[in-house]
């Protein structure tokens, strides 16, 4: 059943019940065959766009929908809860488009952002190398300036909508102490993708390793001055820590959902399971654990739009959330007992899908790290 919601205007109401609409109607009956067939939904990116949810937290001016955050990361909680896949790529693309959104300049505004916030360009996030996971300063995939153009070598992993996407916002060593951020066109020659990666969950969304081999890049791509590139890096992580937040929220409640109605008409002993003392404190924990992680990335993001610091909130959101996610599709699982181990029922999915929300955008041990540093700079 739908969560209520605490919304700040009529019209953030109407937009929630649009996506709400639209995920019910258009995403969730093809999530199972689509995950199972390992097929990516780009024609459902160009529908998000065509309905105006693809840029929502960015300026109308550009073609984004001007949201707070706090509305745009329940809309994105709405479409997790249908499919994960297109709420973890609506998220990524977001994170994908804040370089340009608030480090790019002017013409670089005019030129990129509307295509990419309506839908037309779809975009990926390349921060990740196989050495350099964690440790993102570690980064060697480098640039060097040949003219009016940047020469790039080197690979990058574990890229969401690796060889589907339009454009890459890429971090790359642009000096020995220095990385810098690029807007690579997809179509550039000397940059192609590794074939996809075969994941346990998500395998609608494709992952995978970017290779350069002597890309050259034109100099106006690079997104801010050079050396920028890790505070730009770290700034739109803050912000996509929250999308994966809301993400992992909307697959909690999907489980939760189908755990209840479940435990509803399911009999044993002659009446529903969910009449037994053992199986109230179940669903219950599950309810409270998924209540408890919206709350946390909406004070986080509530934090974000009064432009308050909220990097230590951000991962605390993420780090509650993607645990409690967890915890509830495996909970969800046992609840249906051995239905839940089956593909005749989506909760199996649901627990494999959670797992990897608890390991990209910064694994939980490294928001661990992230809240103790910024609780010992207060």
């Amino acid at each position: 059943m739908p969560a209520e919601r605490l919304l700040p205007t009529p019209e953030a109401e109407d937009l929630l019940s649009l996506a709400r609409e639209l995920a019910r109607e258009e995403l969730a009956p093809l999530a199972a065959d689509y995950e199972a067939a390992e097929r990516f939904p780009r024609e459902q990116f160009r529908l998000l766009g065509k309905s105006g949810l693809l840029g929502l937290p960015y300026p109308e001016r550009w073609g984004g929908g001007d949201v707070p955050y706090e509305v745009y990361l329940q809309v994105l909680e709405e479409i997790a809860s249908a499919w994960m896949t297109m709420g973890v790529g609506l998220s990524v693309h977001t994170m994908s488009c804040f370089a340009i959104a608030h480090e790019g300049t002017e013409a670089q505004r005019e030129k990129w952002l509307p295509a990419m916030l309506e839908g037309d360009l779809l975009g990926a996030y390349a921060l990740s190398e196989s050495h350099a996971g964690s440790d993102a300063a570690a980064l060697s995939t480098r640039a060097t300036l040949d003219g009016d153009h940047y020469v790039i070598n080197g690979s990058k992993a574990w890229i969401t909508h690796g060889g589907e996407a339009d454009f890459y916002t890429t971090m790359v060593r642009t000096g020995e102490d220095a990385i810098s951020c690029l807007h690579i066109d997809a179509a550039t020659e000397g940059l192609s993708a590794a074939p996809p990666e075969r994941k346990m969950g998500l395998t609608g969304s494709t992952t995978s390793a970017l290779l350069f081999d002597n890309a050259k890049v034109p100099a106006e791509r690079l997104v801010g001055d050079e050396g920028k590139g890790m505070r730009i890096a770290l700034s739109s992580l803050s912000s996509g820590r929250l999308g994966i937040a809301a993400c992992s929220v909307g697959l909690a409640q999907a489980a939760l959902d189908e755990a209840l109605a479940y435990a509803e008409t399911r009999t044993q002993f002659g009446k529903p399971i969910i009449e037994f003392q053992g199986m109230e404190f179940l669903l219950a924990d599950m309810a409270a654990a998924v209540e408890s992680s919206r709350a946390t990335y909406l004070e986080a993001a509530r934090r974000r739009d009064r432009g308050l610091p909220f990097a230590r909130q951000a991962s605390i959101a993420k780090l509650v959330a993607t645990d409690a996610a967890m915890r509830v599709t495996t909970d969800a699982v046992q609840v249906l007992g051995g239905a839940g181990y089956t593909r005749d029922f989506p909760v199996e999915r649901y627990m494999r899908e959670a797992k990897v929300p608890q390991i990209f955008e910064g694994t939980n041990q490294i928001q661990r790290v992230v809240i103790a540093r910024e609780l010992r700079k207060s």
